[in-house]
């Protein structure tokens, strides 16, 4: 992680120009009580009338420096503080966006939105509004003490103690506020997860009416919210009155102790205005010390939550002097693949095939098999924990992530659409090099700009965060388009037609057969979607129970055999005599093809 004095150091210039004008406003500030003393004592006491317009010009002089080097040292340190705030969360976003899918894994997303965002902000008021008043208070504090003791040293130390007492109660809140803070920080990372979770599934909220037990759960978390704050409350509220009772008391002391030594004759009545100037001058940096305290501990807290984020790195990693594939032809090799995660069941076992250029794989098994666990391997979100996978021939670990994942179109499972035009979300990851043409090629091929088309705006269509307003079958065919339009030489479907009509899916499986050159994989737990591949893998319990083509499957009379019979009721007899160029089966099995009123099915066309 970079320090924070590292990215003060980038601004080092600016903030230099800034704490000179500081300096220079506060000093001016330092000079009013001195005129102040010498026209009571000179003008006022002396009689020496001509002196006045002098030091008139001298208050003039003092105003207009320090409205200019205030206004300049407040303006610097904002500027500072957004532009390392910007950085800040530059660099932790793509520290975020590094690391690998474990991380995700176990981290909630609300967390990592209190990171990016109220930490970031907290660490930007240290390093700007609330950093610039620490310094002024210092030197305030510091300057004024120095003219005090050289007006008179018994009466300084009086205001001297003043501060020490003001100094150390804002050490002991700094502490009891700092161990709140981390505490608020961790809860506010939590609230942002209930809430995010909530708004974003409303719709299976409300769909299972679990409205009331949700509300609850969201102000158990707020009421713990509000504990906290009120304890930091507590804390100011105990030390506080202490600042304020130092702030009030100070001025009425040093005006008896120091009207007593202009009666004594040790000071004279100006040099007592101008120290009662100052004391009062001193009340304020007093009085900041607790709010700065607190927001100080707030950055402090924001900052340990940060760096645990840095701490994480990724288990993928990228060899320093990666293999470039001058042109991915598409071959895909898993030899003897097992996996893993940390503290859980073997997940994959012993995988091996080959998938050569332009051929299609399909992959069946029961939920939990491990089918979409290949895919995660094969694109590198998780690394094998033995065996080793293929890209050409080349061990996908010496490989370049971006060379990797760029040459695989992925159509997800779980489809997510972002909040942006249609045309956007097809062309996403190639935004710059897809035009409208290859776009609404890819939407024909994947049965999607007929709905499309018949919106008002078309592809220029704002949809929804995560397609909301979209059907589930509109949102796989815009996934589909996405795969299609990117034409890389790897295309993998995780179960992506589970949404969509027979007929559909039908059209959709017509358009692969066309992709020549391109290496498909096919995960599915209908046997039209795969029924096509040159070879087939069953999965159960993570490892391939059984392989083979369509037919080869179908005689084996296995797992594949049976999944066949649940989904289509019988195999008709061209089939199991391994012929495969069966026109039609008829049936009144429920659940095939669609099923009409009165529970009359339709003929399903096996092409």
């Amino acid at each position: 992680m970079k320090k924070i004095s590292s990215y003060i150091w980038d601004y080092r210039f600016s903030y230099l120009g800034a704490v000179l004008s500081l300096l220079i406003a506060v000093s001016l500030d330092m000079v009013a009580p001195r005129l102040t003393a010498h026209v009571v004592d000179d003008v006022i006491v002396g009689g020496n009338i001509g002196e006045l317009k002098f030091l008139l010009l001298g208050f003039l002089g003092v105003g207009l420096g320090r409205c200019i080097f205030q206004y300049v040292k407040e303006y610097t340190f904002d500027k500072n503080g957004a532009r390392i705030s910007g950085d800040m969360r530059r660099d932790l976003f793509r520290h975020i966006q590094s690391l690998s899918a474990d991380f995700f894994d176990r981290t909630n997303t609300g967390e990592l939105m209190a990171r990016v965002k109220e930490d970031i902000d907290h660490i930007w008021d240290a390093v700007g509004y609330v950093g610039m008043l620490l310094i002024e208070v210092f030197y305030h504090t510091g300057i004024i003490l120095v003219c005090m003791f050289t007006i008179n040293w018994k009466l300084a130390l009086l205001s001297g103690a003043a501060m020490l007492l003001c100094g150390v109660v804002a050490v002991v809140m700094e502490r009891k506020l700092g161990v709140v803070y981390e505490e608020i920080s961790e809860e506010n990372a939590v609230l942002n997860t209930v809430a995010e979770e909530n708004l974003g599934g409303v719709r299976t909220v409300k769909a299972f009416a679990r409205e009331s037990f949700e509300i609850d759960k969201f102000l158990s978390h707020n009421k713990r919210y509000y504990d906290l704050n009120m304890a930091q409350s507590k804390v100011l509220v105990r030390y506080y009155p202490v600042f304020v009772v130092i702030t009030t008391i100070l001025p009425l002391l040093t005006l008896l102790v120091g009207g007593r030594f202009v009666i004594d004759g040790e000071m004279t009545l100006g040099q007592i205005t101008a120290f009662v100037e100052y004391s009062m001058n001193i009340v304020w940096p007093m009085e900041m010390l607790g709010w700065l305290t607190n927001s100080f501990s707030s950055a402090v807290a924001s900052n340990k939550k940060i760096r645990k984020i840095y701490e994480e790195t990724s288990a993928v990693t990228e060899v320093t002097d990666s293999v470039k594939i001058e042109k991915v032809r598409g071959k895909v090799s898993f030899e003897h693949v097992s996996f893993h995660k940390a503290d859980m069941y073997e997940i994959l076992h012993d995988i091996t095939f080959t998938v050569e250029e332009g051929r299609t794989l399909g992959i069946m098994g029961a939920t939990g098999a491990g089918k979409t666990s290949i895919i995660q391997l094969l694109q590198r979100m998780y690394d094998a924990t033995d065996g080793t996978i293929y890209l050409d021939d080349v061990d996908i670990r010496m490989l370049s992530l971006e060379q990797l994942r760029t040459s695989i179109s992925f159509v997800m499972q779980d489809v997510f659409l972002f909040s942006d035009t249609i045309g956007d979300n097809i062309k996403l990851g190639k935004k710059r090099y897809l035009d409208f043409r290859t776009v609404r090629k890819a939407s024909v091929d994947a049965q999607a700009s007929g709905f499309i088309e018949r919106m008002e705006k078309q592809y220029d269509t704002v949809i929804g965060e995560r397609g909301v307003g979209l059907s589930g079958g509109q949102k796989q065919r815009i996934s589909i388009a996405r795969a299609f339009s990117k034409k890389n030489p790897i295309l993998v479907l995780d179960d992506s037609t589970s949404a969509l009509d027979t007929e559909t899916e039908q059209m959709i499986q017509q358009t692969l057969r066309t992709l020549e050159g391109t290496t498909k994989i096919i995960i599915g737990h209908r046997i039209s979607a795969v029924r096509h591949a040159d070879e087939i893998l069953v999965l159960e319990g993570g490892a391939i129970a059984e392989r083979g083509t369509h037919e080869e499957l179908l005689q084996k009379r296995g797992l594949y055999y049976e999944t066949y019979l649940s989904q289509y009721g019988e195999i008709p007899a061209a089939e199991a005599d391994g012929e495969p160029n069966a026109k039609k089966i008829t049936t009144a099995h429920p659940g095939i093809g669609n099923t009409k009123a009165g529970g009359e099915t339709d003929v399903l066309q096996l092409v």
